[in-house]
């Protein structure tokens, strides 16, 4: 690492690093600085590759030249995360071995600290295997559940974050559409695009957004929702839940996507999340083997299944 004026440092990426989107590389080198200002950082200009402005997507390469501005620290001294939560991710664990970690990762836990949290499973994570090369290969939403994968070695990363960048990736969530599904099989095509942050909808459909593709089958009829799984053809930030929103039938307990009278009513039902797992992930490892991971369903998410049924 080369330090430039003004506190500005400028590292060279090495191949441990490659192929890692940038706003995580940051997220782990400045530590105790909320995740939004990770992203201001980068969309204000500050961090550059090879001298030029970047998107917190974009991946880093061996060999480039990446900016790093000054940044605030936290006096709180690094982060911990309680035993309780600790022992809870453990049992979470359902895959480890020497390139790959899958977690089922539970409701209400963000993949990463900022905007108000001090923690996210990241850092839990880190926390078990301290010392050990630990990176997110995709994200989940805090309220959805189910299969997320960690790479364990800079090549498993670039391996599974390139196969979710070609949609490579067959990843499946069981969903509870409020409402019922017209047809056994119904395929969404409609662009997304990001608006503005703040917004309570940061998601909508717009014919110039980016391409996004969900299938919806039907897995069970109640009198008034369909139980489905989603299949995901492209990778976009809340897909599935805007596109159910999109065809008129709103995830069950969205609190952003779904009218008010539907929150309610699913609060009434004892719903007290989104119902969104991940419960299938099949992708090829290093050796081209594929592997198919799977979480079940939660127990809340059972539990409500059963009281439809009666």
């Amino acid at each position: 690492m080369e330090n430039g004026k003004g506190g500005v440092s400028n590292e060279r990426i090495g191949a441990d690093h490659a192929g890692q989107r940038v706003d995580n590389f940051l997220s782990a080198r400045l530590k105790g600085i909320p995740r939004s200002l990770v992203y201001r950082l980068i969309r204000t200009g500050q961090v550059r590759i090879n001298g030029k402005r970047c998107k917190p997507s974009a991946r880093l390469q061996k060999g480039d030249l990446l900016r790093i501005p000054p940044a605030p620290r936290s006096t709180s001294g690094p982060v911990r995360v309680s035993d309780q939560v600790l022992e809870r991710l453990r049992e979470s664990i359902l895959h480890r071995d020497e390139n790959l970690l899958v977690l089922d990762k539970p409701s209400g836990m963000a993949v990463h600290a900022g905007s108000g949290l001090a923690w996210g499973v990241i850092d839990g994570l880190r926390q078990l295997f301290p010392g050990q090369y630990l990176e997110l290969a995709h994200r989940l939403d805090r309220e959805t559940s189910g299969c997320l994968v960690f790479a364990r070695n800079a090549a498993a990363l670039k391996n599974v974050s390139s196969q979710f960048r070609e949609g490579r990736i067959d990843k499946r969530y069981l969903c509870l559409l409020d409402g019922r599904l017209p047809e056994d099989l119904v395929e969404v095509n409609a662009p997304l695009r990001r608006v503005a942050s703040g917004q309570s909808r940061p998601v909508i459909v717009d014919p110039e957004g980016k391409p996004a593709i969900t299938r919806f089958r039907k897995l069970q009829d109640y009198f008034m929702a369909s139980y489905v799984e989603a299949e995901l053809l492209t990778g976009r930030t809340h897909q599935i839940r805007v596109h159910a929103q999109h065809i008129g039938l709103p995830l069950a307990g969205d609190g952003a996507y779904a009218p008010r009278d539907s929150q309610s009513r699913w609060r009434k039902m004892g719903l007290r999340r989104l119902f969104l797992h991940a419960h299938a992930l099949e992708l090829e490892d290093l050796s081209g083997q594929m592997q198919t991971f799977s979480a079940p369903l939660p127990e809340d998410l059972r539990s409500l299944l059963a009281s439809l049924e009666a």
